[in-house]
């Protein structure tokens, strides 16, 4: 008995030691395994997007359709091979899938499966789109560049701030374009208020396509209006997460991956995850 005991503890201590190397190679980037392992996963992530885009291209898919299928299932066994292996060495294996990563992960893989199940069915030009969501893996750069942990603090810093600035553009489109309906008319093109505020949009973030166009004179001025107004208009959100981006710097932000539910962005000093409270 005490025999069986000792060798059930030390399979648990050698998997609890395999669990905790294969997650510092995994999630972290901080040693040189994690880094090499990043390294590989964003030239994977790059290479499996441009197989998806030639795809897209009806003669590249006509000349090279059956080299094309190949990239893809093998991209498709890499990618699902490396989201076994994190659920496995993650504390919170479910926290994980349910998590934004996981997924994209997961949807990542899944058409390519179902394709098996479903062949030809037209429902698949919808599920092929969902291959596109592969491009958001290239987000995972952020562990490896930590200025990206910068910019994502300041953009959540600065939300609310960038929230009370758009609604207040939505109500000046508003505005300009009910005048312009009232203005114009019909007979210019500005047939409805909707399409009026559609006007003002394109007018005031000077775009400018040109389908529609003012011709009184009033009308004109307050299009004039519109554009000096736009150029004004943007700098606001850009001077915003500036100086987000400065009290960002300096915050200390570690690389630290939490190892019950994979989380990220923690402080420099901290013992414990900020999200489920794990030790790290």
């Amino acid at each position: 008995m005490t025999r069986q005991k000792d060798e059930r503890l030390e399979n648990l201590t050698s998997r609890s030691r395999w669990r905790t190397i294969l997650r510092e190679v995994i999630f972290e980037a901080d040693t040189p395994a994690g880094k090499a392992f990043d390294v590989v996963l964003i030239i994977s992530i790059l290479l499996s997007v441009t197989a998806v885009m030639l795809d897209s291209i009806d003669s590249v898919r006509a000349l090279h359709m059956s080299l094309l299928y190949g990239i893809e299932w093998f991209f498709t066994l890499l990618f699902t091979a490396e989201y076994i292996l994190r659920l496995l060495c993650v504390g919170r294996p479910v926290k994980y899938a349910l998590s934004f990563y996981g997924l994209v992960d997961l949807l990542a893989v899944i058409p390519t499966y179902i394709s098996i199940v479903l062949p030809g069915s037209h429902y698949l030009l919808v599920i092929r789109i969902l291959r596109i969501l592969r491009i958001f893996r290239i987000l995972k750069l952020a562990p490896y560049i930590g200025e990206a942990q910068f910019l994502m603090k300041a953009l959540q810093s600065s939300k609310r701030k960038i929230f009370v600035f758009l609604f207040a553009v939505l109500t000046m489109v508003v505005i300009f374009g009910s005048l312009m309906y009232v203005i114009e008319g019909g007979e210019n093109g500005f047939t409805s208020i909707p399409r009026s505020i559609y006007w003002a949009i394109v007018t005031m973030t000077t775009v400018g396509y040109g389908d529609i166009s003012p011709q009184t004179i009033l009308g004109q001025t307050i299009a004039s209006m519109i554009m000096i107004l736009g150029y004004g208009i943007i700098a606001v959100p850009t001077g915003i997460v500036t100086v987000e981006m400065s009290h960002a710097f300096n915050r200390k932000v570690a690389n630290q991956v939490c190892p019950e539910c994979s989380a990220e962005g923690h402080d420099a000093d901290a013992k414990h995850c900020k999200f489920c409270g794990a030790a790290l």
